[in-house]
């Protein structure tokens, strides 16, 4: 192989694996993650998980972020109680896709992502039942309701299948 082929083999590796980042599958939502380590919120709550991370099978699989997502899909009459343990299964997997076709518009892919996390927060409410002010009282699904807070911070809290206070962080699991 010439030099000039081998040249021209490396511009189209690197060309490839550029396009091949940008057009990743989940993960290419984080170019609007927030990049804390906590689901998070400021100011009115009604756009406030416009723009948390990635739960998924690949992506902070096992964490109290999964285990409020989990929260979720309980109160929406998805999962049952026992089976919000924060780690993101194939069951978990099932009930989003399941979620995400009942709830949004974009293709059930089982991750739940921007998309799935802003429509999840059009259901939080404060303690007088609207989507306005700065703290946060419960999260209003069809099947259930749970109740959820920020802190100082601005970190979600959440009580977990016991009634434990957890923060919904990203990088570890209590719940």
């Amino acid at each position: 192989m010439t030099k000039r082929a081998k040249a021209t083999a490396g511009v189209v590796a690197a060309l490839t694996a550029g396009v091949l980042a940008l057009s990743a599958g989940p993960a290419s939502a984080s170019g609007t993650y927030s990049g804390l380590a906590y689901v998070y919120g400021g100011g009115p709550f009604i756009d406030d998980w416009n723009n948390e991370g990635i739960v998924d099978q690949s992506h902070n699989t096992t964490s109290n972020a999964t285990c409020l997502w989990q929260k979720v899909l309980w109160a929406d009459g998805i999962l049952e109680a026992g089976e919000v343990d924060g780690d993101f299964g194939t069951v978990t997997a099932a009930a989003t896709r399941l979620w995400q076709s009942r709830y949004t518009s974009a293709t059930p892919d089982g991750s739940a992502g921007r998309i799935t996390w802003t429509a999840a927060g059009r259901n939080l409410y404060n303690s007088d039942g609207w989507q306005s002010g700065n703290t946060v009282s419960y999260y209003q699904g069809i099947s259930h309701y749970f109740y959820l807070s920020r802190d100082s911070n601005g970190y979600y809290h959440f009580p977990d299948y016991w009634g434990d206070d957890r923060a919904a962080g990203y990088n570890y699991r209590t719940c």
